[in-house]
């Protein structure tokens, strides 16, 4: 790998969390010790133990003693609230899942876009609508933005077997995370792909991660009105 120009804590930071990020450092991966960290970004090894730390309170990486610093083997433990599979939900209700892919589109950001992602109007974005289905029934319509700057294997994917729900989950971990429910009115396509009235209300689930301060995605979920939300803790 080629050493990275500048040295501060943020840069080495950042320039790990993007190799946890892309999977060049696998969930369970030993990474290279603070010596030889030091050595490729031209850093004091208090520099790169200060980077370590932060990443270590993110849930990125886990430090032990005589052991080493490894990815940590789940990097979402800290969250109060797990990313669901929806394959689950549904097996979990007794029903029979199946998953369809409605529309791909890799496309530059428009102002939309970029205010849902958090990204700049113009960058690349991954845009793909997907159904869920529950006993043939519609379970859930997923509105979803990747960031292919935080999870570049996605535009490698062609989502027709696998959803981006479960793709992510595995794939691309994340620090940080925004939940939002709420009731509304669903848009035309909405109402007609759940085979609702458009003055039907609808529960909406909305959600975004980030990789420490890199968007990775933003995701619109929406279910008929019959849906009911169960948590556990």
């Amino acid at each position: 790998m080629k050493p990275v120009a500048r040295s501060s804590f943020r840069v080495i930071k950042d320039e790990i969390a993007r190799r946890i990020g892309d999977q060049t450092w696998k969930a369970g991966a030993l990474i290279p010790g603070e010596e030889a960290l030091a050595a490729e970004f031209g850093a004091a090894r208090a520099t790169v133990n200060r980077a370590l730390q932060e990443l270590a309170r993110a849930g990125l990486i886990e430090r032990k003693r005589k052991v080493g610093t490894r990815v940590a083997l789940h990097p979402v433990r800290q969250a109060r609230f797990a990313i669901p599979l929806v394959a689950q939900e549904v097996a979990a209700a007794g029903a029979a899942y199946r998953y369809v892919l409605l529309a791909r589109e890799a496309r530059a950001a428009d102002a939309r876009d970029a205010e849902r992602l958090g990204v700049a109007p113009g960058d690349m974005v991954l845009h793909l609508e997907c159904l869920h289905l529950a006993d043939e029934r519609p379970y859930q319509f997923e509105d979803r933005l990747i960031n292919p700057d935080a999870a570049p294997r996605a535009l490698e994917e062609s989502f027709e077997t696998l959803g981006p729900n479960e793709w992510l989950v595995g794939a691309a971990p994340f620090s940080r995370a925004e939940f939002t429910f709420l009731a509304a009115l669903p848009t035309a396509r909405e109402a007609k792909i759940l085979d609702v009235g458009i003055s039907e209300p609808v529960f909406v689930g909305e959600r975004r991660t980030w990789l420490l301060a890199r968007p990775i995605t933003a995701v619109r979920m929406v279910h008929p009105q019959s849906h009911r939300l169960t948590t556990r803790l």
